[in-house]
């Protein structure tokens, strides 16, 4: 097994660095490293850069729109596009339903829904979890029933992501209450501007309004929007749920993230003397940063598995385990250090009206944001679970 990157792999990744230092615009760079929240017009800005670049779906296969990475190339993109301060991709129609329409879509749904996911003219977001539905997706009660070409749903989702910015939603929906309950769930395409489709946001902790609810009433869904087979929606929520945990781990954010702490622990002081000096945070700095290599190390290795053709097994679960640990301690991390200078609420304000440094006046909303990484994707108790049964057994 080979742990170094090939010659190919570092021109590729030379690549894609002097791509992100020229083509990537400054302003948004810039909101992504002060971790302010990006404008709908900033994310539909760098889909389109990177859609024209023929980078956008780094997950599909080139007859579709892809550029036919391979698992290490979509890694080192990930990374570095991380490391240079780049926005995250909205996932839901790159990630997560592109993926989906290519594996069970029928010719029409592919032909109609994947050129207006990389072009922008759809926005999606995912109605999976419910209020008494979550990580037990299986206990759904969002109903679709049959009425000849249509199906008429009723229900709510909750902590539907980036909501207010979408026109489409892919959900699961219940379309049959025989047998277990895994059985009976179907995946199902809405317009959210179809009557009946109401969208509400949720405040955060945070200050912000990064999920949302949203309810059906009576909603008629032409029946060709149904993806796959009915009652089939459990097996296409695992597959796809597969694609959601892609890069969850997000060592490029950690690595940057770490960075940034050592920047900022060399320049503060407590005590008389510099936090990089003081024994308690270096020791809680270095612990994170072995975490990290050791993190790094387990997903080469599985990266130069997946190269060699054989299958990733119990390491995406793993990788996710460990990857929203170390972010969520880096975050737990810097609220300690800057103490009352992390507490402010900074959301809309400008650097200039803010009462403390701009390294520290997100750091408090950003610790409560990463409260959720451990939680979404399939929560890490969930993991663990997947982890024990393929180790242990039922």
């Amino acid at each position: 097994m080979d742990l170094e990157y090939t010659a190919e792999e570092r021109a590729f990744r030379d690549e894609v660095r002097n791509f992100l230092r020229k083509e990537l615009p400054d302003d948004i760079a810039a909101k992504v490293a002060a971790g302010k929240e990006l404008a709908k017009a900033d994310m539909e800005r760098w889909h389109a850069m990177l859609n024209a670049r023929g980078w956008l779906a780094a997950t599909w296969p080139q007859e579709h729109g892809g550029p036919g990475w391979s698992a290490v190339q979509r890694h080192i993109f990930s990374e570095e596009c991380a490391l240079h301060d780049a926005p995250r991709l909205v996932p839901f129609g790159l990630t997560m339903l592109g993926p989906v329409v290519i594996r069970f879509g029928t010719q029409a749904q592919k032909q109609e829904i994947l050129p207006r996911i990389l072009d922008g003219r759809d926005w999606w977001c995912q109605g999976f979890s419910e209020p008494d539905a979550g990580s037990d997706l299986a206990s759904l009660r969002t109903r679709a029933v049959r009425d000849g070409d249509v199906y008429v749903v009723n229900g709510q989702k909750t902590w539907t992501t980036l909501g207010q910015h979408a026109n489409r939603i892919f959900c699961l929906v219940r379309t049959s209450t025989e047998g277990n309950p895994q059985a009976g769930i179907s995946f199902l395409l809405i317009d959210l501007d179809t009557p009946g489709v109401e969208v509400r946001p949720i405040r955060l902790i945070d200050g912000g309004c990064e999920v949302n609810e949203v309810f059906f009433t009576d909603v008629g869904v032409p029946a060709s929007n149904l993806v796959g087979e009915e009652n089939q929606g459990w097996t296409i929520a695992k597959y796809l749920l597969t694609h959601e945990r892609t890069n969850i781990a997000g060592i490029g954010f950690s690595t940057k993230d770490l960075a940034r702490y050592h920047a900022l622990a060399a320049t503060m002081r407590r005590d008389g003397r510099r936090l990089s000096e003081n024994p308690l945070y270096a020791a809680r700095a270095a612990e994170l940063e072995a975490d990290l290599e050791a993190l790094r190390i387990t997903n080469l290795r599985l990266l130069a598995t997946a190269r060699d053709g054989a299958a990733a097994g119990i390491g995406s679960s793993l990788l996710k385990i460990k990857g929203t640990q170390i972010r969520q301690d880096l975050q737990s991390l810097f609220r300690s250090v800057l103490g009352p200078l992390a507490a402010p609420d900074a959301n809309g304000l400008a650097d200039a009206e803010l009462a403390v440094p701009a390294d520290a006046a997100r750091a408090a909303a950003a610790y409560f944001n990463h409260r959720k990484l451990s939680i979404f994707g399939g929560s890490n108790e969930i993991q663990r679970n997947i982890v024990a049964k393929q180790l242990f057994g039922d």
